[in-house]
């Protein structure tokens, strides 16, 4: 048997079931109860820095809104 022959018959049967075992697999993890606190915490990751106060990005947007056109 050739190699090409042999690894295109492996590929189409085995390694195709173990791909299919693994996409269930990793599926599985994620999905697992304790894993909610681990995709909690990366969501919201990006906020982790953010140190401005709740209402201080409104303030800035009502001041520039409501400066006239030249001062801009």
């Amino acid at each position: 048997m050739e190699t090409y022959t042999w690894l295109r018959a492996f590929a189409d049967s085995w390694h195709l079931l173990f791909m299919f075992c693994f996409f269930i697999g990793v599926f599985i993890y994620i999905l697992r109860p304790g894993a909610s606190k681990v995709h909690d915490e990366t969501a919201n990751m990006i906020f982790r820095n953010d140190d401005k106060p709740e209402g201080a990005d409104t303030a800035s947007r009502k001041a520039a809104h409501n400066e006239p056109k030249e001062a801009r």
